[in-house]
């Protein structure tokens, strides 16, 4: 049928510390382009806070991320947060948590573990063979999702692309199978030079026609870092985070001195467990 349109989850993963309006626009955005496409049709976007284990300066308790977030998309019918991946004792690569809701989709079964959060194989190919060789036997009431499972793509901003660039902060054999297996949808404010990087980068430009880039036009700077200075200083940040999150950080006192100085001086864990294992 060349009017089904293919199906798309949208994943962001990120610290949400606390989760702003700007996070919130990244999904909009994303549907609005994927409509326009007319190709594709998006179905769902999933919000995974990292777990505490990620170390990274000011982050707090994920409990308090998770919770603002679940406030922050309670009237939305097609965003939900997960709090799979920050309830992990460890911190996981980014692409095992694709790879996991990539297995959810496969599998709806809530047994799904790690272990078999397992790698695509060879990507799409089985999925074009597989209509065609039932097509004799179908029937026309059967269901027609067996066909084709949603593609889990991952939802970012600039400084996500640009970070494939900081040495050990990815393995370069995850942003490869990320982009071959999976996708990305780059959000990036009009005027900032997405395109060069991503030429920059042999893996990057070799699966070009997997990275989607967005331009947003109605810029919006919002970003976590400036809503922790705000609030660290008594600063309003109303209109920027939505009510019900800036009701949650005033009763529980949120954001401080003291909270910004959490991991002060400890290496990241991506840059920790790369290093090592650069070592070894």
């Amino acid at each position: 049928d060349p009017d089904k349109k293919i199906e798309v989850v949208l994943l962001a993963c990120g610290s949400f510390n606390p989760i702003t309006n700007m996070h919130l626009r990244l999904f909009e955005l994303a549907k609005d382009y994927f409509r326009e496409t007319g190709k594709y049709k998006v179905i769902k976007g999933i919000i995974s806070p990292v777990g505490d284990a990620y170390k990274k300066k000011g982050l707090i308790s994920a409990n308090h991320r998770v919770a603002m977030a679940k406030l922050a998309t309670k009237n939305l019918d097609w965003v939900e947060v997960d709090d799979w991946e920050s309830s992990q004792s460890e911190w996981l690569e980014t692409l095992k948590v694709l790879r996991y809701h990539h297995q959810k989709l496969l599998s709806p079964d809530p047994t799904v573990s790690l272990q078999n959060a397992i790698p695509l194989t060879k990507p799409g190919r089985k999925r074009k063979q597989e209509p065609n060789r039932h097509e004799p036997v179908k029937k026309k009431n059967q269901s027609p999702d067996i066909k084709s499972v949603p593609q889990v793509k991952l939802l970012c901003g600039t400084d996500m692309l640009e970070s494939f660039g900081i040495p050990n902060l990815w393995k370069l054999e995850d942003i490869t199978e990320i982009v071959e297996n999976h996708g990305l949808v780059c959000i990036s404010r009009a005027g900032t030079n997405v395109q060069k990087f991503i030429y920059e980068s042999d893996i990057l430009w070799r699966h070009r026609n997997n990275i989607h880039l967005v331009e947003e036009w109605i810029t919006n700077d919002i970003s976590s870092t400036k809503i922790r200075r705000a609030l660290r200083r008594g600063q309003s940040i109303r209109y920027l985070v939505p009510d019900v999150v800036q009701g949650y950080i005033e009763k529980h006192d949120l954001y401080s001195p003291e909270s910004e100085d959490r991991n002060a001086g400890v290496v990241l864990a991506p840059l920790q467990k790369h290093a090592t294992e650069s070592k070894n």
